[in-house]
């Protein structure tokens, strides 16, 4: 949910004002810094910005992940030294940012959410990672500590593929592909939840099933909303003409367009599968109160003639020579039991019971 008494913060500020607007954070904000070529690999973490060299002459690409946004003053040091517009820092500290690039003459600014699934609670985190490459660096600035990104950490380490062949676009597309690869991994997650309740609806519908079907489909809501715009961001890739991203990297992100296109697709299957699921347990609810009512219906018919035979009789009047009769008591019984009867075997007959 948006933090509007935060946003409040920044009303009247003139643009590129550097507030942090996120959730509140009390860790240290740590910096990890890999560096490298197709010979060399380097890793480390420290605690300045100004430690990292990032000579273009030396050959190598840099990649500077940031566990933590919430120092204003750090982002503002990163900003100058990487020459990087205000209005991206602004962006960067922004956690409630649309997924969207940004492409500038120095570097390319891009903004998506990064969704992992919580097998605890069986829920989607959802954290945004801001992503400033230049012509030789890289720098992803996340909200908090952990990340999808090990798999890609790992690759890089062992010079698996060719990410080490190639420059800093290919990183960025390697980014953005393991986190959209990620959104698989959630989708999975979320058909077996929406199996799940889908049988335990048709057995036995409840409102505890009901109220996490409607939680499911506001976790759904949530990837819906992550991942519209990361198609649009995506397309601006292949339509740039920035040399930032060299022509023979286009080829990966389409391959990243793909991917956004078959996430939005099964995002909107499993959006339709729980509103059916919705409709299919107030379609189960209403036939079941129908068969109750059917049934009282019944029995209220049943016993309309015999309780107005029963009323007829009961009235007592004087001049009723029925009433004066040996067997009218049985008579008036078996004609109630008859009557009984012969109702039972119609309504089986016409298949109401």
């Amino acid at each position: 949910m948006i933090n509007l008494k935060r946003n409040k913060s920044k009303v009247g500020l003139p643009p590129g004002s550097l507030v942090f607007s996120g959730t509140e954070r009390s860790h240290d904000i740590s910096i990890e810094h890999i560096a490298y070529s197709t010979t060399e690999y380097f890793e480390e973490t420290i605690h300045s910005i100004k430690e990292i060299d990032i000579s273009p002459d030396s050959g190598k690409v840099h990649w500077i992940n940031l566990n933590g946004v919430h120092d204003s003053d750090l982002i503002k040091n990163i900003g100058e030294k990487f020459n990087i517009h205000k209005l991206v820092l602004e962006d960067v500290l922004n956690t409630h940012q649309r997924p969207k690039v940004d492409i500038y003459d120095e570097h390319i600014f891009a903004v998506i959410k990064m969704l992992v699934y919580n097998k605890t609670d069986k829920s989607v985190d959802s954290e945004q990672v801001s992503i400033v490459a230049g012509s030789n660096y890289l720098i992803s600035f996340q909200e908090k500590t952990g990340d999808v990104f090990e798999p890609l950490r790992k690759r890089i380490k062992t010079a698996s593929g060719k990410i080490r062949t190639l420059g800093s676009d290919y990183l960025l597309y390697a980014i953005l592909d393991i986190i959209i690869d990620n959104y698989f991994i959630l989708l999975e997650n979320l058909g077996d939840e929406v199996e799940k309740y889908e049988t335990e609806l048709i057995d036995n519908a409840n409102k505890d099933i009901l109220n996490r079907i409607y939680y499911l489909k506001r976790e759904n809501l949530l990837l819906r909303n992550a991942v519209w715009p990361v198609r649009e961001l995506v397309s601006q890739f292949e339509k740039t003409e920035s040399t930032l991203i060299k022509k023979k990297n286009l080829i990966y992100f389409r391959d990243l367009y793909d991917h956004t296109i078959q996430v939005i697709d099964n995002v909107e299957i499993y959006r339709d599968l729980l509103s059916g699921l919705i409709e299919l347990y107030y379609t189960g609810t209403s036939n079941k109160t129908n068969e109750v009512m059917k049934v009282l219906t019944i029995i209220s018919t049943i016993f309309i003639p015999l309780t107005f035979i029963a009323g007829v009789y009961g009235m007592n009047f004087k001049y009723m020579p029925e009433l004066e009769w040996h067997w009218a008591y049985f008579s008036v019984l078996g004609l109630m039991i008859v009557i009984f009867i012969l109702m039972i075997w119609y309504f089986k007959r016409k298949k109401w019971l």
